[in-house]
């Protein structure tokens, strides 16, 4: 936009903020019709052409009503990250490919009102002396935010958009994420209530995958999901109870954390509770939970391969209590059952390159049973990553299925 349409634009923006009601809730149709007006007035003054107007008109209701120029970008279904550093630089994600969107803030003042709409909407707070945030948005995208003093260049705004509707399993085969038997037997796992832990580095899907998972959950079950920020979209089971914690504010609420809320969700008559991220201390509690009497519990956690998840669980454990090596290693072996790891390849796909079982202690040591595992075939003309997840053993602890009457 040109200096012209520029001063332009705030002079309306400020007309529109003087006739706006800032008693009561005005609806969106009014503000539109207020915005119609002005612009139709300005365009008798110097002339605007229709395309303009529109362009103009939506612009004008973003920075009054929604996230300004951010507001384009989270309607645009094939964006999947929004990364914002500071006024000068905005960064998109589409198509797994990181590229720069050409379009800034006019000023720091105008990005941090935008930063206090996002995290107001979620009842959240951030400032100086609180300077790092998660929140959500309206619809479900994840939103981090840090501003100085601890962004040098900030304020910094990260936003993950997930899609408006969940990728299920029908959408990861036809990706191929996953092949038709590993999603046979890992339903097979779930409605058995075989307690599943779902590993893999930034970006990997698991958050997607766990939805996807949790669609096998038979309806007739009461689940609890709890989470930093509320990603989940469960929506086939209907007796469903989610959790969010709270981080402290000005006004002298205390911080409930993952671990306030394990804790009181075992008194909500779970038959699961689902975790959206281990992360710390709370691997204690959930290892508890698994092992009294909420089997088919889910969680995921960041890791490099089904291995090194079982090495940070113990470092988490450790985080939240101080217990033996050897006592966190049968807690851990006794309360999991399947570990699946996701991985996204160097092409940018998304798929599951291991199932394991826990197969017990041996040794002190946890014993992993690898059940199928992607094995790469080299490169397509486009240079897509060509592979399979194989079959490598059976299923050695079929107790559960045999007691849930599904065939083995």
């Amino acid at each position: 936009m040109d200096m012209k349409n520029e001063e332009c634009k705030k002079r309306l923006q400020e007309a529109i903020l003087e006739r706006l009601d800032f008693s009561r809730n005005m609806p969106d149709e009014e503000i539109k019709d207020i915005i119609d007006e002005l612009i139709i007035a300005q365009s008798k003054e110097s002339y605007i052409d229709l395309k303009n107007k529109k362009r103009l008109r939506q612009e004008l209701f973003y920075s009054i009503r929604k996230l300004d120029i951010l507001q384009e970008l989270i309607d645009n279904p094939s964006i999947t990250e929004i990364m914002i550093n500071g006024t000068e630089e905005i960064f998109i994600e589409k198509a797994g490919q990181i590229m720069p969107y050409g379009v800034c803030f006019e000023s720091k003042e105008k990005l941090e009102d935008v930063i206090q709409r996002i995290v107001s909407g979620c009842n959240r707070t951030i400032n100086e002396a609180s300077p790092i945030v998660d929140a959500r948005l309206e619809n479900g995208s994840r939103v981090n935010i840090v501003l100085s003093p601890v962004a040098l260049n900030g304020p910094i705004v990260t936003i993950r958009r997930f899609s408006d509707q969940p990728i299920g399993m029908k959408e990861l085969k036809e990706l191929g994420s996953i092949t038709e038997e590993a999603d046979l037997f890992l339903s097979k796992l779930v409605k058995a209530k075989y307690n599943i832990f779902i590993s893999g580095g930034t970006g990997s899907g698991k958050t997607t995958f766990l939805n996807a998972l949790a669609s096998y959950i038979p309806k007739d079950e009461r689940i609890i999901t709890i989470e930093d920020n509320a990603e989940l979209q469960i929506r086939n089971v209907p007796n469903i109870v989610r959790l969010e914690t709270r981080n402290a504010n000005v006004e002298g609420c205390r911080p409930i954390g993952i671990r306030d809320l394990i804790k009181t969700s075992l008194r909500m008559r779970p038959d699961r509770i689902i975790v959206g991220e281990v992360r710390g201390g709370e691997a204690i509690d959930m290892m508890q939970c698994l092992n009294t009497g909420h089997d088919g519990s889910m969680s995921t956690g960041h890791a490099n391969s089904a291995k090194d998840m079982l090495s940070r669980l113990e470092t988490m454990v450790l985080m939240g209590m101080e217990l033996p090596l050897a006592a966190i290693r049968q807690q851990i072996a006794s309360g999991l059952d399947i570990i699946i790891h996701l991985g996204r390849l160097r092409d940018k796909s998304r798929k599951v390159l291991e199932i394991s079982e826990i197969e017990g202690m041996e040794a002190n040591e946890i014993k992993v049973r690898i059940l199928y595992q992607f094995e790469e075939e080299g490169e397509d003309e486009d240079g897509g990553i060509k592979g399979m997840l194989m079959k490598k053993e059976e299923l050695k602890d079929v107790c559960k299925l045999k007691a849930a009457g599904i065939p083995i």
